[in-house]
């Protein structure tokens, strides 16, 4: 990675976070949810919320390659699982307006820090990585898991679910639907 790409996918990294607040802040301005769209949308971010949930607990920051659970379908289930807790949030929402803007948001910034992720996991696992990346796609999960070793060893831990701080996303998906709920009530 040269040090333009470095500095680029650290701009992506840093800003991802504080640039979400205020796009979120739009999509429930423009949000008109229904009682029926509230429910699909909460039901489509609900399995995104487990998708997260699922690979938070199989995941070990820093100490190496997860391959197990999710990670033996997809290589970032935990991006697949924002994607689609933000698919179900635009469902709920029933907004063409707010959708494109989380449409733009997630277009500009996932793929690059999910670049910038995996180039990191190359740095630092080398060919356990490689030797992983080419059994398994990176967002678009695989319909069958990826062989490996690790993957019967290694089961769900809460434990991990909790070091990741993941309670984080089912607080946010739970403040979420609450506030949709809320916008739907006023707006009648």
């Amino acid at each position: 990675m040269t040090p333009a790409e470095r500095t680029s996918g650290n701009v992506w990294v840093r800003w991802r976070v504080p640039l979400g607040y205020p796009v979120a802040l739009a999509c429930y301005w423009f949000a008109r949810p229904t009682p029926r769209w509230l429910a699909m949308g909460a039901a489509i971010a609900f399995v995104g919320l487990t998708l997260r949930a699922a690979a938070a607990g199989h995941l070990r920051k820093g100490e190496r390659v997860a391959t197990s659970g999710p990670y033996a379908y997809t290589r970032n289930p935990l991006y697949l699982g924002s994607a689609l807790l933000a698919a179900g949030f635009l469902v709920a929402s029933h907004s063409w307006i707010a959708a494109a803007i989380l449409a733009a948001y997630f277009a500009g910034f996932y793929p690059v820090v999910m670049r910038r992720e995996e180039q990191e996991l190359r740095g630092r696992f080398g060919r356990a990585f490689e030797d992983y990346a080419a059994r398994v796609p990176c967002f678009w999960p695989r319909l069958r898991p990826a062989a490996t070793a690790e993957a019967d060893a290694t089961r769900f831990s809460w434990a991990l679910y909790r070091r990741n701080r993941e309670y984080r996303a089912a607080l946010g998906f739970l403040v979420g639907v609450a506030l949709l709920a809320l916008v739907m009530y006023w707006r009648r």
